[in-house]
């Protein structure tokens, strides 16, 4: 006897009409409420995305410092040229 294998897939959670893919499609779009996303899913990227900002952080801090307009007290304009 063979069993069925695991999903996380929402299809198998929900019972519709059918089981047909363009079911189930129409389902979702008719009930956006009912369908979201689960909490092991969210929880993984709420971490991941905090992980993201620490490096992306890090990183800031660790690299050097450059002038942006390093020249822009004085009096000169690019249109100047002469």
């Amino acid at each position: 006897m063979t069993r069925k294998k695991k999903t996380r897939s929402l299809a198998d959670k929900v019972t519709i009409r059918t089981g047909r893919r363009k079911d189930y499609k129409q389902w979702r779009h008719d009930n956006p409420d009912q369908v979201t996303s689960s909490r092991r899913f969210v929880a993984k990227k709420q971490q991941q995305r905090k992980l993201q900002a620490v490096r992306k952080l890090a990183r800031q801090q660790e690299g050097q410092s450059i002038a942006i307009h390093p020249d822009k007290g004085a009096d000169h304009t690019p249109e100047d040229k002469s």
